[in-house]
């Protein structure tokens, strides 16, 4: 069963995300949180720090919400997060610990071309 609470943060997180409202992001998560990103290898630890890092990032972002699933301490978040323009299809998936993110993981992937091997039963999404 999902949690309106935590669905109702996740939302407010996601418009500031997109807001770049760095204080309000942020609020979602405890202040012994952990980030991490495995494709790149990095973990960061704590709220401030993750804030930091997201605040010192250059690149100007947007963020578009697909879908929010999730229920208990266990959500997850597809987004398109585009940097200067360029799309990452995101998937974020979060950890909480009463009632703030605890751990959360995300993972990038770019777009790319379909292959015409599978052409024949493919409908193209937008």
């Amino acid at each position: 069963m999902e949690d309106p609470r935590i669905r109702a943060a996740l939302d407010r997180h996601w418009v500031a995300s997109d807001a770049n409202d760095f204080e309000e992001e942020h609020q979602i998560y405890r202040e012994d949180a952990v980030l991490e990103y495995p494709q790149s290898g990095e973990r960061i630890r704590g709220r401030l720090k993750i804030q930091s890092s997201r605040a010192a990032q250059p690149n100007r972002k947007r963020f578009t919400v697909r879908r929010i699933i999730g229920a208990g301490d266990l959500w997850v978040t597809e987004f398109v997060l585009t940097y200067d323009g360029r799309p990452s299809y995101t998937v974020s998936i979060m950890e909480f610990l009463d009632g703030k993110v605890a751990r959360e993981t995300q993972y990038f992937g770019d777009p790319f071309e379909p292959g015409p091997s599978r052409a024949q039963w493919v409908e193209r999404m937008a």
